[in-house]
């Protein structure tokens, strides 16, 4: 805890960026569930501009577009941290082993590594979604998990995006791990003959853990700017839900050069810019404070 407090004295902007994230995180998963259900529904009042009953103005459907950018905020911070966390433990994972491991494994898994840089973003998720979205939802029908079923498009976006956000961290976990193994600490584990594993798990993942959580920070943003960009080619998420990405789809749709309804653009947007450029400040002020150069500039 007092870690905690002098990390955001010294970093000011970071505390700053932590509270309008909590304020973020907190609005979107609390606010649909607080604000009357009349805003989740349909109404006469299309495309009515913003006013004290409607905060960010309506959709062409008369819904409440204050309503919907909360809960289009839910989807798109869950996509961002879920997809970020499968890329986290994939990348670590595959990083400390082939860091590790060295030699002709290490040079194998480092070449499967480029070999998926090469692969188009865009075409893999479309394959996943394709290949794997009906199956998904037949296997959830038959196990009974009918969240899955009404999400799973959701689900195959999440796993897809944490696969080919990988790469990078395990090139970074690599690069550490190999620092670490010639360690003195490691060898004298080695000498009491400890197991691979256990020295992996025990005692270089340890010292990884200030890497990980930097680039978490940071892929967050990536993997959201990904879900969006999705979304808004109407790839990603798919009404009745909705996403950041989708609600800009939608305001871009209903633009028009007799009247340019701003409000279906500007708050959908502005939510998402604020969010990313908080994590953003968020994980440089992390990265600052555990990179050894900036502290020896101190």
């Amino acid at each position: 805890m007092a870690d905690a407090i002098r990390f955001f004295r010294q970093k000011p902007l970071a505390a700053v960026a932590t509270g309008v994230l909590v304020v973020i995180a907190l609005a979107s998963f609390l606010g649909p569930w607080l604000l009357p259900p009349s805003y989740a529904m349909t109404s006469p009042e299309s495309f009515a501009s913003p006013s004290w009953r409607h905060p960010f103005g309506t959709d062409l459907l008369g819904r409440d577009m204050f309503y919907r950018v909360l809960s289009g905020g839910q989807i798109s911070l869950i996509v961002g941290m879920a997809g970020a966390l499968v890329s986290l433990v994939i990348g670590t994972a595959y990083g400390l082993v082939a860091g590790y491991m060295g030699g002709r494994i290490d040079n194998m898994m480092m070449r499967i590594v480029d070999v998926l840089y090469s692969v188009p973003r865009l075409i893999f998720i479309l394959v996943c979604i394709n290949a794997f979205n009906a199956k998904l939802q037949g296997l959830a029908e038959t196990l009974g998990l009918d969240w899955i079923v009404g999400s799973s498009r959701i689900v195959i976006l999440v796993l897809s995006l944490g696969v080919i956000e990988w790469l990078t961290l395990a090139r970074i976990v690599r690069g550490q791990t190999l620092a670490l193994k010639n360690r003195a600490f490691v060898t004298a584990a080695v000498a009491l003959g400890q197991t691979t594993p256990v020295i992996m798990w025990r005692h270089i993942l340890p010292n990884l853990i200030g890497v990980v959580l930097v680039y978490l920070t940071l892929t967050i943003p990536a993997v959201i700017i990904d879900e969006s960009f999705l979304s808004f080619l109407g790839l990603g998420v798919q009404s009745p839900q909705a996403s950041w990405g989708s609600l800009l789809a939608d305001g871009a749709g209903a633009l028009n050069p007799l009247r340019i309804r701003w409000w279906l653009i500007v708050f959908p947007a502005g939510m998402m810019a604020l969010t990313l450029l908080s994590l953003n400040l968020l994980g440089d002020a992390l990265r600052d404070s555990t990179d050894p150069k900036a502290l020896k500039h101190k």
